[in-house]
C-alpha cells in the first residue's frame, strides 16, 4: 500500500504521431490501462495528442470535446491522473496551448504564458495569464510547459506554495543542454520537486527529440533514470515528509524575494 506521504510519478517519454490524435489518444488509453494500480500521475509530453504543430485552427477542441471527454473517462476507470497539453479552443477565436490534469474527480488546466516565437506559436496562439496551483493527494503541484521554463520569475515559489513543478515539453535536442540545465536549477532555487517529461523522435517539421525526461529533487539529484532516444516509462516515488524536512533543516526559502508580476 502506497505510503501517506508519497506520490508516485510516471514520466511517459514518447514518440507522438503528427497531427494523428486517434492514434496518439490510443497510446495513452493503453498506457493508462498498464499502469493502473502501480501510480498515481502519468505525465505525457506537451500536445501529446497532436505534436507540437501550429495548426491550431484545424486541430483544436474545446475542454468538452473528444480529448478531455476520453480523458475524463480513462482517468475514472483506472484511478490515475493524467498530465499533457493539447490544443485548446476557447470558442471566441483564440487557440492555446493548454496543459491539463485530470483526476477521477477534478480538472485543472493551465494556458501556456510564454509562447516560442522562434517557432511562431505566437502567430497561432494566444498566451496564458495566470498561473496554475492546485492540491492532489496531499502535494500542492504547479503545472507548466516547455518554454516557461527559461523564465525563472513565472515559477518563483513564494513561501512554498507548491511541492511539485512540472513541465510538459516539446524540447529539440539542438537545445536539450538548456534543458538539462534549468529543470535542475527550478528545482534548487524553488526547493521542490521537477518533473520534466519531453518527447523523443522526429516532428512533422523535421526536429529532432531525444527524451531526457527526468525528476530531480529539491537538492538538485536526479531521482529517475531516463534513457536517451527511448519511448520509455518509469514510476518513481516523491516524498512530501523528506522535501518538507530538507526545507526545514535549509530553509533557503525564508530569504527569498518576493515577486509581483503585471
Amino acid at each position: 500500500m502506497q505510503q501517506e506521504d508519497k506520490l508516485r510519478l510516471s514520466l511517459v517519454q514518447c514518440d507522438i504521431a503528427w497531427e494523428d490524435k486517434r492514434t496518439n489518444l490510443e497510446f495513452i488509453h493503453s498506457t493508462l490501462k498498464e499502469l493502473s494500480g502501480n501510480t498515481d500521475i502519468a505525465v505525457f509530453p506537451e500536445m501529446c495528442t497532436t505534436g507540437f504543430s501550429m495548426n491550431s485552427k484545424a486541430l483544436a477542441e474545446t475542454n468538452d470535446g473528444e480529448t478531455i471527454s476520453l480523458l475524463k473517462e480513462w482517468t475514472e476507470a483506472y484511478q490515475i491522473a493524467v498530465c499533457g497539453s493539447f490544443i485548446a479552443d476557447n470558442g471566441d477565436g483564440h487557440f492555446y496551448n493548454r496543459a491539463f490534469f485530470i483526476t477521477p474527480d477534478k480538472e485543472f488546466y493551465y494556458d501556456k504564458k510564454h509562447l516560442f516565437r522562434m517557432g511562431s506559436e505566437l502567430n497561432y496562439f494566444s498566451a496564458g495569464k495566470s498561473r496554475t496551483v492546485f492540491e492532489h493527494k496531499g502535494f500542492s503541484i504547479c503545472l507548466q510547459v516547455c518554454y516557461d521554463l527559461r523564465f525563472p520569475v513565472w515559477s518563483r515559489n513564494v513561501d512554498n506554495e507548491y511541492d511539485l513543478l512540472i513541465y510538459v515539453a516539446s524540447w529539440p535536442v539542438s537545445r536539450i543542454k538548456a534543458w538539462d540545465a534549468l529543470l535542475p536549477a527550478r528545482a534548487i532555487e524553488n526547493m521542490c520537486y521537477v518533473c520534466g517529461v519531453n518527447r523523443v523522435g522526429q516532428d512533422g517539421n523535421g526536429l529532432i527529440y531525444n527524451g531526457s525526461s527526468k525528476l530531480i529533487n529539491a537538492k538538485g539529484d536526479e531521482i529517475s533514470t531516463m534513457k536517451l532516444n527511448f519511448s520509455q516509462t518509469e514510476t518513481v516515488y516523491i516524498s512530501k515528509s523528506e522535501l518538507e524536512r530538507f526545507r526545514m533543516k535549509f530553509p533557503v526559502w525564508k530569504d527569498g524575494d518576493k515577486f509581483e508580476i503585471i
